[in-house]
Formats: structure tokens, C-alpha cells, sequence
């Protein structure tokens, strides 16, 4: 009799065991829980984390994330108000703000992302579309000249920003949040995560922008050019003013130098002039003589006056 008992007894334990198995179920702090019986939700979701209980084998517990998430979008291809073609790369967080209705419109994450796809990628294209590129760069108003040809300029030749990116992202925002409410979906952030111009375009730009760094540059140069034209015109002209200030201190003093020179032949001569036409004979001998000169002088000459002897031979 009691060896009949013991296989009852063990498939008891089992079924106790089974039942209590699918009678309890765990809720981590990241996650958040919504029972579903035959398809169909039931009560309220679980966010509290610990053991919590359900009917068994009725009643299944979906998890669900708790926790911020990230969408990043891939880049796209759009066009501008003003058909600047360009690559817009952007980025959002989100949460599951109302996990009944998140569990009937999308049940996974993945469709989650996916539809968050078409609303973030759809507004963001429509947004893009509505402003000018230079709206979509800049993330101020504030005005800043541009250079001519620049190809953030307007047809009027100057930047006039009505919107920023920080307002359009916004924009962006308010909108995609209204779509995801019906997916128990919280859109909380919103960025521009890259804008780039389309490969063509790019490389347009870069031209441009290399021309325009060129003529620059040869600006630059010109003008120093012209300004080291001008230091070496003032270096010339001072030079030369110094040189003339010199020659004409040199020549003051050469001027001095001949009239105190003159001055001393004068009182020299006037002192003894025979002495004087004596010794100015001999330097001028001196200067004109030498061991290979041939002179034919007249007996007359005043230049042979000194070199006759008292007795010519005879």
C-alpha cells in the first residue's frame, strides 16, 4: 500500500513543483513587465523590481525595457528649401513611456526602431526640406558676413537666418513625439548628429573653397608686396639722404680742410717767398721725377731754375 502511495506522492511534488514554476516570475530594476492571458493584457504593467506572481499557465509575462534607448539613424539624402542636395545623419532617444499600448502596436524593439525610422527619418527630411541649408548649419541667428560666392549666400549676397538647427531639431521633436504617442513611445531628445553636402557638391564646395583661399592668399601676397615695395622705396630714400648728408659734411670739411691749407700757404709765403717757390719746386720734383724720366727742358725754363749749377762744365 505504501509503496503504491509513493509514485502519487512524487507526481504531487511534481505538479506543485510545475505549478509554482509558472505561478511566480522575476522583475529585474532595467526592465518592466506586462501580463498578457490569451493574447489579450492584463492589469496594469509591473515596474517594481522583485518576485511577483501570475495565474499559472494563463498568464505570460512579457519584458520590456525600462531603461533610455537609442535610435541612430542612418544617413540620409535630402534636399533643402533652396535644392542644396545634402547628407543628414541624425540621432534620438527614447523610452517606453506607456507599455500596454507599446506591447499591442510593435511588441519588439526592433519593430520599435524600425517605425521610429519612418517618423524621425520622415520629419527630419520634411524639416530639411522647409529651410534654407544656412538654417540647418548654423545653430544661431546671429549674422556673420560672407564672402562673395560662398555658397551659404542668398540672392541678395547676405546671410539672413531666420530658423537655427537647435529650432529646427526641435521642430523636429515636437512633431515625431505627436506620431509616437501612439506607439506608447516617448521620443525625449533630438539632434543633428552630421550634416555633409552629397560627394558632387562636396567636391564643388571644396573648389570653391580652395579658389577662394587662393585668391586670399594672392591678396595677402600683393599687399605685402606692396608694403615691402615701400620699406625698400623709404630704405632707398634714406640711404640716399644719409649718403648726401655725408658728402656734403665730407665736402664742408674738405672745404675747411683747403682754406686752412691756403690759409698757411698764404702766411708761409708771404713770410719768405723765395723759400716758399723753393720748396714747392722740389715736391713738384719729386713728384715727377724718377730714375727712368727723360725731360728736355729750355735753359729758360722756370722749371729748370733750381736744377742749373753755379758753374756749368765747360
Amino acid at each position: 500500500m505504501q509503496k503504491a502511495a509513493i509514485p502519487a506522492i512524487v507526481i504531487l511534488v511534481l505538479v506543485v513543483v510545475l505549478v509554482a514554476a509558472n505561478s511566480v516570475y522575476v522583475v529585474k530594476e532595467t526592465e518592466q513587465v506586462v501580463l498578457t492571458q490569451f493574447g489579450e493584457v492584463v492589469g496594469e504593467p509591473i515596474t517594481e523590481p522583485g518576485l511577483h506572481y501570475r495565474t499559472p499557465f494563463l498568464q505570460r509575462p512579457n519584458y520590456l525595457e525600462k531603461r533610455v534607448l537609442e535610435w541612430d539613424g542612418d544617413p540620409n539624402e535630402m534636399t533643402s528649401k533652396d535644392r542644396r542636395f545634402i547628407s543628414v545623419d541624425t540621432f534620438a532617444r527614447w523610452r517606453i513611456s506607456d507599455a500596454k499600448q507599446y506591447l499591442k502596436a510593435v511588441i519588439f524593439e526592433d519593430a520599435a526602431q524600425s517605425r521610429l525610422d519612418d517618423i524621425l527619418d520622415g520629419e527630419t527630411r520634411n524639416a530639411v526640406a522647409n529651410h534654407r541649408l544656412i538654417e540647418v548649419l548654423r545653430n544661431t541667428t546671429r549674422e556673420l558676413p560672407t564672402e562673395a560666392g560662398s555658397v551659404m549666400e542668398d540672392s541678395a549676397g547676405a546671410v539672413s537666418i531666420q530658423y537655427g538647427r537647435s529650432t529646427i531639431a526641435a521642430e523636429v521633436l515636437a512633431k515625431a513625439r505627436v506620431r509616437a504617442e501612439s506607439l506608447g513611445i516617448e521620443i525625449l531628445d533630438f539632434r543633428f548628429k552630421r550634416i555633409n553636402y552629397e560627394e558632387v557638391v562636396r567636391q564643388q564646395v571644396y573648389e570653391r573653397m580652395r579658389s577662394e583661399r587662393q585668391r586670399i592668399a594672392a591678396e595677402y601676397r600683393s599687399q605685402g608686396e606692396g608694403e615691402a615695395a615701400k620699406i625698400a622705396g623709404r630704405l632707398e630714400r634714406d640711404l640716399k639722404q644719409i649718403t648726401s648728408d655725408a658728402y656734403r659734411q665730407a665736402e664742408e670739411v674738405r672745404g675747411t680742410a683747403d682754406a686752412e691749407a691756403a690759409r698757411i700757404y698764404a702766411v708761409s709765403y708771404g713770410a719768405d717767398p723765395e723759400f716758399y717757390a723753393f720748396y714747392k719746386t722740389l715736391q713738384t720734383y719729386e713728384k715727377t721725377f724718377d730714375d727712368k724720366t727723360t725731360v728736355v727742358l729750355t735753359t729758360d725754363g722756370q722749371f729748370l731754375k733750381y736744377l742749373q749749377l753755379a758753374d756749368p762744365p765747360e
